[in-house]
């Protein structure tokens, strides 16, 4: 349907260019054509005193609504707005309600070229070089920006300085002491807020944070000599998180602990002038109303387009219950350049799950509280969502096609409360802080439905707020979420549902209006990039009333996640949900999970959960596990094995694949790594492992290096290992090391056909020793087989001996030994929680014994035995 009505507009549009129409896209027709038609034109260069006609169009997005509201009422069919190519820089919303819908069965469609875009941005201009500093240059801010969370340069976003807490923490009431006075000697400590990473601890990665899916900011208020108070309420909602008096550590939310873990240790802090020190940072300093910012190698800075994202909506429909937004469409658009100012503020981001975070003076002992605490509001779970630049509630028959929502801070576009009967459509979401794109609520109020979310490309983000999703689903009816492809994702690719944590402490999910819902034929991979406890699609909750009416996961092909979690997750309370038919490879710990107690009656069942028909790594064997039916599924050694037209039908449809080539922004280095940890190797060497960078530039990663720093900051050594190795092993061996120079910090630095990037934070310091005590042996192996191939599976050992588990070995009875590695392989206990792999190349009918052993740089360690036959072919 699509198709045409693009064809037809590039040929206006040539039609224009050819005739020399100022100010157009579209040709200017005859004076009566201009007289009769309904449409309304705008154009960047246009005025808004004009009649908005294709030969005098209106200059603004407001102008545009108000003329397209009055000529609705006369039109005879759809009125179109048609937006001419260039920027539409808007300060404040586009609001829409009732009044600015189609009439009587037609639509108002708002219609770009393909290069229109929607900018909250304001562009900043008149840089020279910073007098004392070199590289670092500084311009005035635009008029009008009083503060902003993001910059970009030609289409690229820049880093908010950053760097390592310049002093010990010591956590208090209010805040911190500090072991120097350092940071209260800096220009603006009150603009600086620490980030608090989460995933798993790993090596000497420090686990922080509020559960390894989170990472909550909060601002610095004061810095009294070595005294700082942390703004509020963000402190208390991160810190005194109210929990269960008779279940010590169990917050009553059952999400997360009830206060910042590692004893309140922030990962990094970000957004000062004192840390700028690496080409492409950036500090505004409000006060003193000056951009800084410290250019990429190649970047002019007199030439390039650098734009503050200053907006923090771009469009805002708003429609109640009783006169919603409807027949409205948004096509050929781009939405950039809008921020998002809250956790810049005393709220802070106190971040629960998925970009929900926990808001107002009470928030920790009350918020979503409801049955649990006093005067705790309801529904249970009814945290602060995130919000989105581009957002409707109560819309319908709401369309948005062939757009782009990039260079966003905030969540990309919010189909909120009330939605129904909309679609998303061939429209591309990337380069955004937190949630791609979010569909309904969990308040309570009226759910969104009957919302088709198809052939939409997802990825390179959260480029923030790294513990958002891709797709944010809340409580919500007959919604189908199909055929897109999600890449390159922080956590997870999509979350389902929610409310069902209470059966933590054996109560039932909190019940809700879900049903009806289907996730359907998309192509996932490369996600969980860096926060663990996630899926490919994670669902919490109750999904509907019975199987058939549940959550139906199907015909999904989901495949290379770096986190631990699982390929299609199963989370609390989650019920009445079918996975079939999806392909499901290369995961971590799971490719199916997980069983939970269905606390509904005390009969001991399991929430009712049908996997059926998958092709996947598992291979658990098909049975009733109290309501948890497991059957059909076989396991594959590579895609290799499966029918190519289920692959094939995965992701974006054949006419809708053009989006994968299409690029956003300037093609740029990628992003550095994250998390860096080390372990000894041996007396002169380290191990380094990281968090690859999901954000490539719009360039393939093809290499990593990694830097062993000395204490005074030279470079000792460095080595460097291909994207695909580092994929491989998630590791890479630094050797010649003096030990007489450690010990040493490991920065890490990725590496694009356009360059390297900057280096990542630094790990902890590590000085190398030699490896002498082996590992124990791993525990319970399992053997599960198939007639040509078996998944063998074990725990990790508890004792590493001296030094960490860089993989595994196995040894098959047939002569074979394979060696496993790979992320999962090195995240030892309390956290591994288990590991699998599968082995092809085996005989039916035939008995066979397997070792699994530990290797460390010590060598392999002693092993663990299983043995099972193979079933007949």
């Amino acid at each position: 349907m699509l198709a045409p009505r693009r064809a037809a507009l590039v040929a206006a549009l040539s039609a224009a260019l050819a005739l020399g129409v100022p100010g157009s896209s579209i040709a200017a027709g005859t004076d009566s054509a201009d007289t009769h038609s309904a449409d309304v034109y705008v154009s960047p260069t246009g005025d808004d005193h004009g009649q908005g006609i294709a030969r005098h169009p209106v200059k603004t997005l407001q102008r545009a609504r108000d003329l397209a509201r009055a000529r609705a009422a006369h039109a005879d069919g759809d009125l179109t707005v048609h937006l001419a190519s260039g920027t539409y820089r808007t300060e404040k919303p586009l609001v829409l309600d009732a009044r600015d819908s189609g009439r009587d069965g037609h639509r108002i469609i708002w219609q770009g070229s393909g290069s229109t875009v929607i900018s909250g941005g304001r562009k900043v201009e008149g840089w020279r070089p910073v007098h004392g500093r070199p590289g670092l240059y500084s311009a005035p801010a635009p008029q009008g920006l009083t503060d902003t969370r993001q910059l970009y340069v030609d289409g690229v976003r820049a880093q908010r300085a950053r760097g390592e807490v310049p002093a010990g923490l010591t956590v208090t009431p209010t805040g911190y002491t500090t072991t120097t006075d350092t940071l209260a000697h800096w220009r603006h400590p009150s603009d600086a807020e620490f980030v608090y990473s989460s995933g798993e601890e790993l090596w000497n990665v420090e686990r922080n944070g509020l559960g390894q899916w989170t990472e909550p900011r909060c601002r610095i208020a004061e810095a009294e000599g070595t005294t700082l108070t942390m703004v509020q309420p963000c402190w208390d909602n991160s810190n005194k998180r109210v929990e269960f008096p008779d279940i010590p550590g169990r917050s009553v939310s059952m999400v997360g602990p009830g206060h910042l873990t590692n004893d309140g240790k922030a990962s990094y802090i970000e957004n000062a002038y004192e840390l700028l020190d690496q080409p492409g940072e950036w500090y505004l300093d409000r006060s003193a109303r000056t951009v800084y910012y410290m250019p990429r190698k190649g970047e002019d800075l007199h030439r390039a387009d650098v734009e503050a994202a200053s907006a923090e909506k771009l469009v805002d429909g708003r429609g109640t219950a009783e006169a919603p937004v409807h027949d409205v469409a948004f096509r050929g658009l781009q939405f950039s350049y809008a921020t998002w100012l809250t956790p810049s503020r005393h709220e802070g981001f106190s971040e629960i799950q998925a970009g929900y975070t926990i808001t107002g003076p009470t928030g920790w002992a009350t918020q979503g509280l409801c049955g649990f605490v006093e005067g705790g509001t309801c529904p249970f779970a009814s945290w602060t969502k995130m919000p989105g630049n581009v957002s409707f509630t109560y819309g319908k028959r709401i369309e948005f096609s062939d757009s782009v929502f990039s260079h966003l801070g905030a969540a990309g576009l919010e189909l909120g409360t009330g939605t129904a009967d909309t679609r998303v459509s061939g429209s591309i979401f990337t380069d955004i802080s937190g949630n791609g794109l979010e569909i309904g609520g969990v308040d309570g109020r009226t759910p969104a439905s009957g919302v088709e979310v198809t052939n939409n490309h997802l990825y390179g983000l959260p480029r923030e707020y790294h513990g958002a999703v891709g797709i944010l689903n809340g409580y919500t009816q007959h919604n189908t979420i199909a055929h897109n492809q999600l890449d390159h994702l922080g956590y997870s690719a999509i979350s389902m549902g929610w409310g069902g944590w209470p059966d933590k402490i054996g109560s039932p999910a909190t019940p809700n209006p879900s049903h009806d819902n289907a996730v359907s034929d998309n192509l996932i991979f490369d996600y969980m990039q860096m926060f663990d406890d996630g899926g490919g699609i994670y669902t919490q909750g109750m999904t509907g009333t019975s199987l058939a009416d549940g959550e139906k996961v199907t015909g999904n092909v989901i495949h290379d996640q770096w986190g631990l979690g699982k390929s299609v997750y199963t989370d609390n309370g989650c019920t009445y949900e079918t996975v079939e038919g999806n392909v499901l490879y290369g995961a971590s710990y799971a490719n199916v999970a997980s069983r939970h107690t269905d606390y509904r009656d005390t009969l001991g069942n399991n929430d009712p959960t049908l996997v059926k028909d998958n092709w996947w790594e598992e291979g658990t064997s098909d049975g009733d596990n109290k309501g948890l039916v497991t059957t059909g599924n076989r396991i594959m050694t590579s895609p290799a094995d499966v029918p190519a037209a289920i692959i094939e039908n995965a992701g974006p449809e054949p006419a809708y694949e053009g989006i994968l080539e299409r690029g956003v922004g300037a093609l740029s280095v990628p992003e550095a790594p994250s998390r860096v940890g080390t372990s000894t190797a041996g007396a002169d060497a380290l191990y380094a492992t990281f968090n690859p960078s999901f954000v490539d530039g719009g360039s393939p990663v093809l290499s990593y290096t990694a830097h062993a720093l000395r204490p005074d900051g030279t470079e000792a050594a460095s080595a460097t290992a291909s994207a695909a190795d580092y994929k491989r092993l998630a590791y890479i061996r630094i050797g010649g090391l003096p030990e007489d120079d450690g010990p040493f910090t490991v920065t890490v630095t990725a590496a694009n056909a356009l360059g390297s990037s900057t280096a990542s934070l630094p790990s902890a310091a590590l000085r190398p020793t030699a490896a002498t005590v082996l590992s124990d042996a791993p525990s319970a192996p399992k053997l599960r087989t198939a007639a040509t191939a078996a998944t063998v599976a074990w725990t990790p050992p508890k004792n590493m001996g001296d030094a960490k588990v860089i993989g595994y070995r196995l040894t098959l009875s047939d002569g074979r030994t394979i060696e496993v590695t790979g992320r999962d392989a090195l995240v030892g206990q309390p956290s591994a929680k288990g590991m699998f792999r599968v082995i092809g190349g085996l005989t039916p009918s035939t008995a066979y014994t397997v070792t699994v052993a530990a290797v460390t740089a010590a060598g392999a360690g002693p092993a663990v035995t299983v043995k099972a036959t193979t079933k007949a072919g």
